[in-house]
């Protein structure tokens, strides 16, 4: 039985909710505790990102005192390691963009289809089985991704299956199997945000005499737009910074990719074979790790900043 305490006016009061602030005003020594570790738990991201920064920014500053900044930027050879060294990193930025773009094309329509039909098709017992199922694809190893992209993808589905005259090694195949990777980042994301979405207003259009696919469309993919889009750039951030299937099955040879067929080098590739090389510590060749990563990274952070402000823009509260 709880026990009622009485003020010095007499009158009845209850003890104070546990967790709840103390009648004095004063924060209890435990909440004090708990909002300085939630505070370090937030801080330790921002720490990361200035150590990654500053781990990047010494040796790419070495780089660029030896080789200019817009020779390495808009340059269409990339061959540092012969005697003829040119570090043009155009034909390493190609690449990546080929294979980000197919698996974008892969992922986003078979993502939100996915996603579509879990939050607003799907029985509960069909979607409490389904989810989890596409969920698991995330978890398997991309090394794996990469070696089924070299022995099925293209061997037996694109040259036998499909006729497309490709080489071993292709940056659709890579693009082809990262999109696979990233379908269900962009599908989970895209189901939470559309489930999100309040029952009255999908009952709301129903009344106006909408079914359910265009309820889907008019009604919940909007109110769920900054949830997709965050869905969306998540995959990219992802197909932008995959190393094992590009460096397995796209190729190792650093040229200007202008048709997918072909073989390319990606930054990421790059950066993977380069850092179990043998160059020395501190050399030009070695530089040219960082120079690569820092641009991987400025071009990820400008992918998020947009996204941040599509987000912003788009974003609905209920």
């Amino acid at each position: 039985m709880t026990t009622l305490r009485t003020t010095p006016a007499g009158a009845a009061t209850t003890p104070p909710l546990p967790g709840a602030p103390s009648l004095t005003g004063r924060p209890r020594p435990l909440e004090t505790v708990v909002r300085w570790i939630l505070r370090a738990a937030a801080a330790l991201s921002v720490v990361i990102t200035i150590g990654i920064v500053i781990s990047l920014l010494g040796p790419a500053l070495a780089f660029f005192r030896e080789v200019p900044v817009l020779d390495f930027l808009t340059g269409t050879r990339w061959a540092p390691q012969f005697a003829d060294k040119s570090f043009g990193v155009l034909p390493l930025v190609t690449a990546t963009a080929w294979t980000t773009f197919i698996a974008l094309l892969v992922a986003v329509p078979f993502g939100l289809g996915a996603a579509i039909y879990l939050a607003e098709y799907a029985r509960p017992g069909v979607r409490r089985t389904l989810k989890p199922i596409l969920e698991l694809l995330a978890g398997v190893p991309t090394v794996v991704f990469g070696f089924f992209a070299l022995s099925f993808v293209a061997p037996v589905l694109l040259r036998g299956l499909l006729g497309i005259q490709v080489g071993t090694f292709s940056i659709l195949a890579a693009g082809l199997v990262m999109g696979f990777m990233i379908i269900p980042t962009i599908a989970s994301l895209s189901e939470d945000a559309m489930t999100a979405v309040p029952q009255a207003l999908r009952q709301g259009s129903a009344a106006l005499g909408a079914n359910r696919m265009q309820t889907t469309l008019r009604v919940v993919l909007p109110a769920a737009l900054s949830g997709i889009v965050a869905a969306v750039v998540l995959g990219i951030s992802r197909a932008i910074g995959e190393t094992m299937i590009v460096a397995i099955a796209a190729g190792a040879r650093p040229q200007m990719v202008t048709d997918p067929t072909m073989e390319g080098a990606t930054m990421t590739g790059f950066i993977a074979r380069m850092a179990l090389g043998d160059s020395r510590i501190g050399s030009l060749q070695y530089n040219t790790l960082f120079a690569v990563g820092l641009l991987l990274f400025v071009l990820t952070l400008a992918v998020n900043l947009v996204a941040i402000q599509l987000v912003r823009r788009f974003r609905q509260e209920y």
